[in-house]
């Protein structure tokens, strides 16, 4: 049978133009790729190629070791899980950790030395550019603070002579953040912030851009509770505080009674035998504007403020928008050296090159010194406020800096940054005189004193317990924001912990420990400064409940029919029923049910029942808050169901 006619099955099984041949073809060709694929596996197994020295830090990001290491952070991420290490993109790994995947990727490692200046620097420190001979006197830098209403953006129009509150045109002149005016032929900046949380929010990222902190306070209001805040905010930053008692041109304005209440808040003016300055203005009429602005100028002139204008610029990142016309528009303070048009900046993910810079006013600049702020446009992505940039001298030089240094967000900063009572209590036998910073949080205020009195006692000449804040209320986030920034911890007494803040100290590392008896936390503190604290027991909260209907169960239980709007409620977890912000009860679950059925937990997003052991008066509308006890031991932490 001739192939031309063979049946049509058999057709093309046959001859050197079949497609049996081109199967073949194909199948030697994957062979071979097989084979090479094989071989380039075998010589990974065998070793990687040498490539040289890296220097990497003690601290860094899995996207900046992947930049180092020249691989995608996914090879990185699968390197690290590895070792044993299970890190996020954007998660800090310590140099340990590293070491070991830079060796895998062919590298040798080695661990890079820490320059002064590669972190964000304070403006009264200098660095390695700096040179002692070349510095010079500087403007100082000014944040505004106080409660709201009490005149603090009017007070910025009236030292701008503008009307900010009234809206301005022309785009980039619009709300920069900071202001720079002459007061007899002499330079301030000032800064106007949404608030002492960004102040602080600033402060812990290490942004020490303020010299001189105004407190504004409401002749006709007085002594308000973010007043206290603020008052909290800047001792803590260590800075000079000028009092400003605004809209003295008020009928009822009486500042007698806030120099008063502010000596109640232990901040005692010079009229009062103190040594805080302060003035008395009116943003309405404008005032006694000249005497703040020359007590600001005394104030800094006692301080000495200096700064190198020869050397590489840096500075604090203050704001930041994306323009549609311009791009990445970005608010910088220049707290050393000089930034021109044209410079090679690297700040936090970002490089790229001053293309133009403005003034508050709008006005182009071609350089700018030491403590004045610029609208800066040419950076490639949008920064945190914040992050610290630096001048390179090229586009090369700036990308090595900046995978180096990267950007350091508040939730990924260092977690040695914060203190807790077992470090403290281990460097307790250190030589020199230490300080522990608190947070106290308390159930009402009468607590207050009682505490604070007993907490003032345990100081000694060794070690000194510096209460940063004292307030009655549920430990909220900004309190944990305050306790980063200061490098403190927070005490609790008979208060709960929203759980905002509970993530937020998770996320930075601040030690919360919640107290029901005075004398414990006394021990506690007193152990820690003699260096004699034990194992502790941190509360953990697992999530919470919202209570939505109550149903009867025989004559005298009460099941809580519940959904879970956060976290996951275990059975053996620990309860607490929160009224109003304010705790009422706290004991142990008696039942958890799905429908008819015992369950061991329940997850985010489902209903459940639930029955407290020796508690009936729920109330629909309470929220529950489940926890654990994690015992610390050592290296070794075991958790402790209640």
């Amino acid at each position: 049978m001739s192939p031309r006619n063979a049946p049509r099955r058999y057709r093309y099984r046959s001859g050197p133009r079949g497609r049996g041949s081109s199967n073949r073809k194909r199948q030697r060709g994957s062979a071979d790729a097989r084979s090479e694929q094989l071989a380039s596996l075998t010589a990974t197994a065998v070793g990687p190629p040498a490539l040289g020295d890296i220097a990497i830090p003690s601290k860094i990001t899995v996207q900046n070791l992947s930049n180092l290491l020249q691989a995608s952070p996914s090879r990185v991420i699968t390197a690290l899980m590895t070792n044993g290490v299970l890190a996020t993109i954007n998660q800090a790994v310590s140099y340990e950790d590293c070491a070991g995947v830079a060796t895998e990727f062919g590298f040798t490692p080695k661990l890079q030395e820490e320059v002064s200046e590669e972190r964000p620097v304070s403006p009264s420190e200098t660095t390695a550019d700096e040179k002692p001979s070349r510095m010079s006197t500087r403007p100082p830098t000014v944040t505004i603070l106080g409660h709201v209403d009490h005149g603090k953006t009017s007070l910025l129009d009236r030292i701008r002579r503008t009307n900010v509150m009234d809206g301005e045109t022309g785009g980039i002149t619009q709300h920069i953040g900071a202001y720079q005016v002459e007061v007899n032929e002499r330079k301030i900046t000032f800064l106007d912030t949404p608030g002492h949380e960004a102040f602080t929010a600033m402060r812990a990222r290490g942004a020490m851009a303020t010299d001189v902190a105004v407190l504004v306070v409401a002749a006709d209001d007085g002594v308000q509770a973010q007043t206290l805040e603020a008052i909290d905010h800047a001792r803590a930053a260590r800075v000079p505080i000028v009092v400003a008692i605004n809209k003295i041109d008020r009928r009822d304005a009486n500042a007698d009674i806030v120099k008063q209440q502010l000596a109640e808040a232990g901040l005692i003016v010079e009229d009062y035998g103190g040594d805080i300055v302060s003035a008395q203005v009116s943003a309405l009429t404008g005032a006694g504007f000249d005497d703040l602005l020359e007590m600001i100028l005394l104030v800094a002139e006692f301080a000495e403020l200096q700064a190198d204008p020869t050397g590489s610029a840096y500075g604090t990142v203050i704001e930041a928008k994306i323009d549609r016309a311009r791009g990445v528009s970005s608010t910088l303070l220049v707290q050393s050296g000089t930034l021109r048009v044209g410079d090679t900046v690297s700040v936090g993910n970002s490089v790229g090159r001053v293309r133009a810079m403005f003034d508050d006013r709008g006005k182009r600049l071609g350089s700018a010194g030491p403590s004045t702020p610029v609208v800066m446009l040419g950076l490639s992505e949008q920064p945190v406020p914040g992050d610290t940039f630096k001048v390179f001298t090229d586009e090369k030089s700036a990308r090595a800096g900046n995978a180096q240094l990267g950007s350091k967000p508040l939730a990924t900063s260092d977690p040695t940054d914060a203190v807790s009572l077992n470090e403290f209590s281990a460097q307790s036998g250190a030589a020199g005189s230490r300080e522990l910073s608190v947070v106290l949080k308390t159930d009402v205020q009468g607590s207050l004193e009682p505490i604070q009195s007993s907490i003032s006692n345990i100081s000694t000449d060794d070690v000194r317990v510096r209460i940063i804040r004292a307030s009655a209320g549920a430990i909220v986030e900004p309190d944990v924001l305050l306790a980063k920034a200061s490098n403190a911890m927070i005490v609790g007494f008979r208060t709960s912990v929203e759980q905002g803040a509970n993530n937020a100290a998770e996320l930075n590392h601040v030690e919360i420990r919640l107290y029901d008896v005075i004398y414990r936390i006394v021990e506690d503190l007193q152990a820690a400064a003699d260096g004699l604290i034990e194992p502790v027991t941190r509360e953990v909260i697992d999530g919470h409940v919202e209570v939505r209907q109550l149903f009867s169960v025989g004559r005298t239980r009460i099941v809580a029919g519940c959904f879970v709007t956060d976290g996951t409620v275990l059975r053996s977890c620990g309860i607490r029923v929160l009224r109003e912000g304010r705790k009422v009860f706290e004991g142990k679950l008696a039942s958890l049910k799905r429908f008819k059925d015992d369950v061991r937990q329940v997850e985010t997003g489902y209903e459940c029942g639930i029955a407290i052991e020796g508690y009936n008066e729920i109330l629909q509308g309470d929220i529950f808050e489940v926890f654990h006890d994690e015992i610390n031991v050592g290296s070794v932490t075991e958790s402790a169901r209640r």
